[in-house]
């Protein structure tokens, strides 16, 4: 093992039959490491003509906060998730596509980081993974430094920044990838922006109905987190149609799981344990499943108090009392047994033939992993 110039570290090449998840979710660290070292040479060689002064705001803290936005941790969800399809598609026997496997993951990760980062400015959020927002960050930059303008806008368009830079990063990794694996990135990306584009449209529109709330779940976080990554990462080994299948099927359950779960820690979750703020989702009148099982249990006084959701008149005592309702109604034990329901699911697609039985066991503990996650 060596270091990089800032420190970080740089894995030796590791034959593909010793790879399990975590060997390959530190080779992808290493490489996202790496993509930010090279990044930071190429930004000073660019910027080797200005001097900072001083005491002022610098246009390097749109890379410093992505820096710190890339390092503050994370589950590594998605690169576990498309090591997981490399070993179901055979990858560890054939030794195929592992190269490909890190490179995939490094870029989820970093498509990961741009989408956390926009997303934080558009749900206008303070924290995340225990920190302050990059937008929140940047802002607070401007007022220590006595910044011209208004602060807020301003800590929004660095954020904007140093998200469609992490997202240009990802594409550069993307793009030494072969033509299949890029084309499934393509619809990776649609989907996400798409079911992020849901999920606005349908807070503006006021949905509350569960086929709404449910594709905005597969959009968003599912395929996302889930699918795509495991496709991606079965691709890299050469994958057949049988098992592509056989993984959409776990996948699509997993993703549910995870998408439920999601939900029910932005409701009623610990901020010091998840490290976001907690009832966002209904001060913003998110079209998630949670707020379409309410509408439809809740008793009309509970019905108002929800339908003043996303108008910007929910107090915080509103907040707390229709967190109060979502357990009392049996909203959220609701959507425990659903969360339940799609792991049995997901163990039921693992019984397949075409699945690696070598990844059998790593997927079956990552469903419960992301199912009764607390975090």
């Amino acid at each position: 093992m060596t270091l990089t110039s800032s420190g970080h570290r740089r894995l030796t090449e590791i034959p593909p039959s010793a790879v399990g998840d975590d060997a390959t979710v530190a080779a992808v660290e290493a490489l996202v490491a790496d993509t930010l070292d090279s990044l930071r040479a190429r930004w000073a060689d660019l910027a080797a003509t200005v001097v900072p002064r001083p005491g002022v705001l610098h246009t390097d803290s749109v890379l410093d906060l992505l820096d710190g936005m890339v390092n503050s941790g994370g589950k590594r969800f998605r690169p576990r998730m498309a090591h997981w399809g490399w070993v179901a598609a055979g990858g560890p026997e054939s030794g195929r596509g592992h190269a490909d496997l890190i490179r995939v993951g490094a870029a989820l990760e970093l498509l990961h980081v741009f989408a956390l980062i926009h997303d934080d400015v558009m749900d206008s959020s303070e924290t995340r993974r225990g920190q302050l927002s990059v937008h929140a960050s940047a802002r607070r930059q401007h007022v220590r430094l006595h910044g011209l303008g208004d602060p807020q806008r301003y800590g929004e368009n660095i954020a904007i920044l140093a998200g469609d830079l992490a997202h240009r990063e990802a594409g550069l990794l993307v793009a030494g990838l072969p033509a299949p694996m890029q084309e499934l990135w393509r619809t990776l990306a649609i989907e996400l922006m798409m079911g992020q584009g849901r999920d606005l449209v349908g807070a503006a529109n006021g949905r509350r109905d569960l086929d709404h709330a449910r594709e905005v779940a597969r959009a968003k976080s599912g395929a996302y987190t889930v699918w795509r990554p495991l496709q991606l990462g079965a691709a890299a080994a050469g994958a057949t149609r049988q098992t592509l299948a056989a993984l959409e099927r776990y996948g699509v359950a997993v993703g549910e799981a995870f998408a439920l779960r999601d939900d029910i820690l932005g409701v009623i979750g610990d901020p010091s344990a998840t490290g976001k703020p907690v009832g966002d989702d209904l001060v913003a009148g998110k079209p998630t499943v949670l707020l379409a099982l309410a509408t439809q249990r809740f008793a009309p006084r509970w019905r108002r108090a929800l339908q003043r959701a996303g108008s910007g008149r929910v107090s915080a005592s509103d907040v707390a009392a229709l967190q109060s309702e979502l357990v009392r109604s049996g909203v959220i034990a609701d959507v425990e047994v659903m969360i339940r329901d799609a792991v049995t699911a997901a163990r039921d697609a693992l019984e397949d033939p075409a699945i690696d039985r070598s990844a059998a066991a790593g997927l079956e503990a990552l469903a419960r992993r992301v199912a009764w996650r607390t975090t």
